[in-house]
């Protein structure tokens, strides 16, 4: 008897030891899939400072950290260099009215900052780069978005039409992704530049860019669009470029916090019908 128990003892063993076996295999069936076939990359969490493009080399900026937003400016063109913010739908609740007052940016030297009066007669829009609509979940915001360090000469019918259809198409985008990270700003091309302005000389930029980057979709996707300083009435998709051209242009490299595989695919792409959907 005392036998035919240990020999049962032996096999209730090895039949707990198989079982072990078995589930250790079934919980780890997915992992080792996916050491053979890799899934794709995915982005968990993105680093806090990705919204803000490198530091620019061989070009006049001084940074300037706003309530809604922030800004690259540039004292030799008197314009911004890039203007960065996030959009959420909480930044989209119209808590203040549009206040329509420019004023000088209170952190340049009285002596050196743009006014409203550089523009006046000059057949030139006071653009804004992170527009006003933006900016009316907070006052300050809202005061902020009208300094002068964050405006730019801009053509009447592009201020009013096409450039104002892409802030509204951000806006739909942020309220339906849940957050999007943007960067526009002024494009000058190698060429003799006009200029306006009674006791500041501004540069009257050629071009626009914006790029926005979706962080929420899985894995990150991109966007970037040029428009012509000019009067003009196209569709959105007249305006697309990968986030690589546009960098291209600018000399601008934006999102360099990303991962730079995730960084590489995603600012090579661009595809508008997935931020139509």
């Amino acid at each position: 008897m005392a036998r035919r128990k240990k020999k049962k003892t032996k096999s209730r063993i090895k039949y707990l030891l198989t079982l072990l076996l078995a589930c250790a295999l079934y919980v780890g069936y997915e992992p080792l899939a996916n050491i053979i076939q890799p899934a794709p990359a995915k982005v968990e969490a993105l680093p806090a400072d990705v919204l803000l493009p490198a530091p620019m080399e061989g070009t006049p900026e001084k940074i300037l950290v706003r309530r809604g937003y922030t800004v690259s400016y540039n004292r030799e063109h008197n314009l911004p260099n890039w203007v960065a913010w996030e959009l959420t739908p909480e930044k989209l609740v119209e808590r203040e009215s549009r206040t329509d007052k420019f004023l000088p940016d209170p952190d340049l030297p009285e002596a050196e900052a743009v006014t409203t009066d550089d523009y006046k007669r000059s057949g030139w829009d006071r653009g804004h780069m992170c527009p006003a609509g933006d900016n009316r979940w907070h006052w300050r915001a809202m005061q902020e978005s009208f300094y002068m360090t964050n405006i730019c000469p801009q053509n009447h019918n592009l201020n009013r039409g096409d450039w104002k259809e892409l802030e509204e198409a951000c806006r739909e985008w942020a309220q339906r992704e849940g957050k999007i990270y943007i960067v526009c700003g002024p494009i000058l091309y190698r060429q003799r530049h006009k200029t306006i302005g009674r006791e500041h000389r501004i540069t009257v930029p050629e071009a626009f860019f914006k790029v926005v980057l979706c962080p929420t979709s899985n894995p990150p996707r991109a966007i970037g669009f040029i428009y012509k300083n000019t009067s003009g009435n196209h569709p959105l998709d007249h305006y697309v470029n990968s986030v690589d051209q546009v960098e291209r242009i600018t000399g601008i490299d934006f999102f360099p916090a990303l991962p730079d595989e995730v960084e590489k695919k995603m600012e090579a792409e661009y595809d508008l019908g997935l931020w139509k959907r």
